[in-house]
């Protein structure tokens, strides 16, 4: 018997997360992470090509960034939950063990990120353009591994009797939530939002043709968005700053800043990069001489049935002239709008 009380409709929590395999303990909680980070990189590396990158720098930055964004989480969580770790009855050893959970979300992105800007300026990859790139991709990540939480009975909510509410046995109950059998199931409501964020970020990319970082500040207002309200719901023990959690704390500043950013980025950076690896500057002047190019051939090919085509070529079209049109309007014209006949190439979520 484990205690378990039947209350109707519930979502029953597993009733082990760790299995033996040939002796050895094998958790749901590190299965449920190593999904998402798989799921994460076949998503990224579409997005990344469909962008004109190269598979083979996708993978060099999960190589790279994917130790940094667990060694962060786990930073995060151990210095923020540290009481947990050190001091009176604590080991400090304990804070290496990540199999018994623990990890921050925010320290996961930011070490990620650091590891993928490290892997960028080595090969000359546009990082803005790499961010928008895995945004999605994080997202999903991060909603596959709070099955992780499921398995391990942690991090729900307050109690509740919704038919959807998750049944926890009373060994992960806190200290006064004993009588209570059933709580929030705010690792599924976070798993579900999140899925939401990743599905809306594609649809806005793909409607918009968002670059410059566009979409990775969209997915971090998002996301703080959620997680504020979906902390708020949780009784695990935090430290706390004038009764509110840290974690909300941690959400408004970074949601005001992703927010700050996005309104500087519409404003000051429209559009989407059109090289995203290499050198962008040499990208760039191939491009303009390619389209000119093109706009010379449509010139000359103009003239063998109009006098004073030539003209034209050498001097360009008079501001009346229909003559070099696909120059004007090309990537390497003067103001840089897309060719007219130019179409988008498709996203892959």
């Amino acid at each position: 018997m484990n205690g378990r009380v039947s209350v109707g409709l519930t979502i029953p929590s597993p009733s082990t997360g760790v299995w033996e395999v040939f002796g050895l303990p094998l958790r749901a909680y590190a299965l449920c992470i190593i999904a998402g980070i798989i799921v994460a990189m076949i998503i990224a590396n579409r997005r990344w090509r469909a962008r004109g990158g190269s598979g083979e720098s996708m993978e060099m930055v999960a190589v790279v960034a994917v130790p940094c964004g667990i060694v962060g989480a786990r930073l995060y969580h151990v210095i923020t939950d540290y009481q947990l770790y050190f001091g009176d009855g604590r080991n400090p050893v304990d804070a290496l063990k990540i199999w018994q959970g623990g990890l921050g979300v925010w320290g996961a992105v930011a070490g990620g990120v650091l590891g993928a800007y490290l892997v960028a300026r080595r090969r000359q990859i546009v990082f803005p353009a790499l961010l928008d790139a895995v945004a999605p991709a994080i997202v999903v990540a991060q909603a596959i591994g709070r099955l992780g939480n499921w398995f391990n009975q942690e991090l729900f909510g307050r109690p509740t009797s919704l038919p959807w509410a998750l049944e926890i046995d009373p060994a992960f109950r806190p200290l006064g939530y004993a009588q209570y059998p059933t709580f929030h199931p705010t690792f599924l409501y976070e798993m579900v939002w999140n899925l939401l964020v990743a599905l809306a970020l594609v649809l806005l990319d793909r409607r918009y043709r968002l670059g410059h970082g566009k979409v990775f500040a969209l997915y971090v207002i998002f996301y703080t968005l959620g997680r504020f309200w979906i902390e708020a719901l949780r009784i695990d023990q935090v430290n706390e700053i004038g009764g509110f959690r840290l974690n909300n704390y941690t959400s408004l500043i970074v949601f005001l800043a992703a927010l700050g950013w996005f309104l500087w980025l519409v404003k000051n950076r429209p559009g989407r990069e059109e090289v995203v690896e290499g050198d962008p500057e040499r990208g760039l002047a191939l491009s303009k001489a390619g389209d000119a190019e093109r706009g010379l051939s449509l010139s000359n090919t103009s003239g063998e049935q109009q006098p004073g085509a030539e003209h034209d070529a050498a001097t360009g079209p008079g501001p009346d002239s229909d003559h070099g049109s696909a120059t004007s309007s090309g990537r390497g014209g003067v103001e840089g709008h897309e060719p007219a006949n130019l179409e988008a190439k498709p996203e892959s979520p």
